[in-house]
């Protein structure tokens, strides 16, 4: 299972300025081979590799190998858009391999190239991080954030056996409630949606007001917002995996494929609250701390989970009065409607094998 562990280097200033200027010679490299790749209507990182490569060691004093990451990172811009000039920001990441980086792990240094030479830099993690790069294999990307520096390390962590488990904890994503569990516990959403609200309030003035410093302000805010709701889904995905590990249990979800689409919304504000919250993030979060606890996580085919009784089985529109409210026409069930949904949720997931695939998450940089 590969997961992404991240590093702050703690350079000296003149490790920084180095770090700087190998960051910024990089990223004027792509810049130049886009433009030439553009031109000449090549795109493949071979190809380019053929048509650039001395020329880009020598015009930006760049090593061999950080040349080919220059490189490789223009072929990666094409493979996406081939349609427009792909530009690279001045401080955009560089990827590293195990040639111009090395780890010393019990000294907490990293060995890393700049433009002036094989430069040893401490950095600071945590214990759990700090478990992960044990496993460290591949790429390592260098990031340079808000004046800070980072490594973001792909690591390959082994997979624990999945626990063996006699029943399922269904689990329903919703919007009034983040998640509700099949034991009958909810996580609200409604200091998500204060948080949205006091969000969009200040957007909008900020929008109105229109200056540069209010754009830059702008910024800062929406990445405040993922933040927080990245915090929340980590937070509550904990739980939930916790409780199924303790438990012994499996964790049965809905297949999330098209959730926007399927789902009614009606009114702006009910949209505004659907369209800002992360399904996926909250479902991969689950899915990939199930996956490192060695507990089992079902998918299921949610058509009609909503409608269809608990209690009989009986299947109709009529049967979900409202958002919150679920009550059978046929035999009289009441229930909070998320949780008749969960329940039909456990028990479609404990009649099947797992099938869940496990995205890979990234930190932002």
């Amino acid at each position: 299972m590969k997961l992404i562990a991240q590093v702050k280097l703690t350079p000296i200033a003149a490790q920084a300025d180095a770090l700087l200027r190998t960051l910024e010679a990089a990223n004027a490299a792509c810049d130049a081979v886009s433009e030439l790749a553009w031109n000449t209507r090549t795109f493949k990182k071979f190809d380019l590799q053929k048509l650039c490569y001395l020329s880009i060691r020598e015009t930006y004093g760049l090593s061999s190998q950080l040349a080919i990451r220059v490189i490789a990172k223009v072929g990666d811009a094409y493979k996406l858009d081939t349609t427009t000039v792909r530009t690279f920001r001045r401080h955009g990441s560089i990827a590293y391999d195990d040639r111009i980086l090395s780890w010393a792990l019990p000294g907490h240094k990293v060995s890393i190239w700049t433009l002036d030479g094989r430069l040893s830099i401490p950095f600071l993690t945590g214990e759990r991080q700090l478990a992960f790069l044990a496993y460290q294999h591949g790429e390592s990307d260098l990031v340079y954030r808000k004046g800070e520096w980072y490594l973001l390390a792909t690591c390959d962590i082994p997979e624990p056996t999945e626990q063996e488990v006699d029943d399922v904890l269904g689990v329903d994503l919703g919007i009034v409630n983040l998640a509700t569990d099949s034991d009958g516990e909810s996580y609200t959403g409604k200091d998500v949606e204060r948080k949205r609200q006091w969000y969009a309030g200040r957007k909008k003035a900020l929008q109105a007001v229109g200056t540069k410093s209010a754009k830059r302000r702008l910024r800062q805010l929406s990445g405040r917002q993922r933040r927080y709701q990245k915090d929340v889904n980590h937070g509550i995905s904990k739980n939930l995996v916790a409780k199924a590990e303790r438990t012994k249990r499996a964790i049965g979800l809905e297949e999330l494929t098209h959730i926007r689409q399927r789902a009614r919304v009606t009114g702006p504000t009910q949209r505004a609250r659907h369209s800002n919250w992360g399904f996926a993030q909250l479902r991969a979060c689950i899915a990939y701390k199930a996956k490192m606890a060695g507990v089992t996580v079902r998918v299921i085919d949610p058509a009609y989970t909503s409608q269809t009784c608990h209690a009989c089985g009986h299947r109709a529109r009529a049967n979900r009065r409202s958002q919150a409210e679920f009550c059978c026409v046929k035999c009289g069930h009441r229930a909070p409607a998320d949780y008749n949904a969960v329940r039909n949720i456990r028990e479609r997931a404990a009649v099947i094998q797992p099938m869940v695939s496990i995205p890979t998450l990234r930190r932002s940089g």
